[in-house]
């Protein structure tokens, strides 16, 4: 681990040095390979930094000790040092943890409308709002691909991208069944009912990632429906895309041409396909599968947002803190709940790596 962490110091000060000359900013692709990997490394170069002034510290108050008159200072020195060293130690040990490499990726999210019928569409499109409201709170943009909403303005289906530096690495946690316990503005009898919501989401992945020929995709167009001024219904812009060997389908109506929403599509398939093969070996390696906080499937039941009782359960969670303020998480403020998962995955990741 030490040796790890010596040379990735050492590539870290490497890349400073490299970033100091005028030439490298020539070449613009290795100026950004540069500084990805600068970024990347920091945080452990960081921490290890940090570590080593400690251990210098111990050394000094060590020595201190056999000071009568210094030794009262020398001894509160000694445990500051070794607490914080014992504080980095863990904060290294997750740094070194493997990274996904998909974390920094923009992501695609589908929200389908589950059982529930009208109820299960109003509750989609309150997951639809509360996520755009946690990608604003994060500075990250959405970009809609295909909204198909109701006519009590709930959402059948919502497709967009989340761009944003990374999303994935929080928003992958949210993949999966959400259930809702409530009473709907349609219960006149106040009866509360339970209904789902489906929630995949996918890196983003350029075409040239996964292996997709074009002659294995089908092209459809059809007119665009909802909202959009003169350009709805009058040309066929909206593009669906059937990928004949897995079934896969696609389709994207919220840019104004062909070109647009062609090129759309291809990413949310090229996006599909890697995640179809992910889960395909994620399914062959099980031991990979329980290290993992739920492993995204959509059949699994994640989380229960439950209004009378003001909270929001995720059922993966173990211990304690399970259960959130539903007016927090609906309104988009869903740092305290992904970070619980965050550090219980590094948690279970940890105790794999020291077995």
């Amino acid at each position: 681990m030490w040796e790890k962490l010596q040379q990735i110091a050492r590539r870290y000060d490497e890349i400073g040095e490299l970033l100091e000359v005028p030439e490298i900013y020539a070449d613009p692709v290795q100026l950004r390979k540069l500084t990805r990997e600068q970024k990347e490394l920091e945080p452990v170069a960081l921490a290890f930094r940090a570590r080593q002034k400690c251990e210098q510290t111990i050394a000094g108050a060590t020595e201190l000790l056999a000071d009568p008159e210094l030794r009262a200072l020398a001894q509160e020195e000694l445990a500051a040092a070794r607490a914080e060293r014992e504080r980095l130690d863990e904060t290294l040990r997750v740094l070194l943890l493997p990274r996904d490499p998909n974390d920094d990726k923009n992501v695609i999210v589908e929200i389908r409308g589950g059982v529930g019928g009208e109820e299960s569409a109003l509750f989609a499109y309150d997951l639809y709002r509360m996520y755009s409201m946690y990608a604003e709170k994060q500075g990250w943009k959405i970009e809609l691909l295909n909204y198909n909403d109701t006519e009590l303005g709930g959402v059948k289906e919502a497709d967009f991208i989340v761009n944003g530096t990374g999303a994935y690495s929080r928003l992958k946690f949210e993949s999966g069944v959400h259930r809702v316990q409530r009473v709907p503005e349609t219960e006149s009898g106040g009866r509360v009912h339970t209904s789902t919501a489906t929630v995949a989401v996918l890196p983003e992945m350029e075409t040239v990632d996964v292996d997709l020929c074009e002659e294995d995709v089908e092209m459809q167009v059809y007119r665009a429906s909802g909202a959009g001024g003169q350009h709805v219904n009058k040309t066929s812009s909206a593009v669906r895309l059937i990928h004949k060997p897995s079934g896969i389908v696609v389709s994207c109506q919220e840019e104004r041409s062909q070109v647009q929403n062609r090129a759309k599509c291809m990413a949310m398939l090229a996006s599909k396909l890697y995640e179809m093969e992910r889960q395909r070996v994620e399914t062959a390696v099980s031991s990979e599968r329980r290290a993992q906080v739920g492993s995204g499937m959509r059949n699994e039941r994640i989380r229960t947002y439950n209004f009378p009782q003001n909270r929001v359960t995720d059922h993966r969670l173990s211990g304690e803190v399970r259960s959130f303020n539903i007016d927090t998480i609906i309104n988009g403020g869903l740092d305290e709940l992904i970070d619980a998962l965050v550090m219980q995955q590094q948690a279970e990741q940890l105790a794999a790596a020291e077995e």
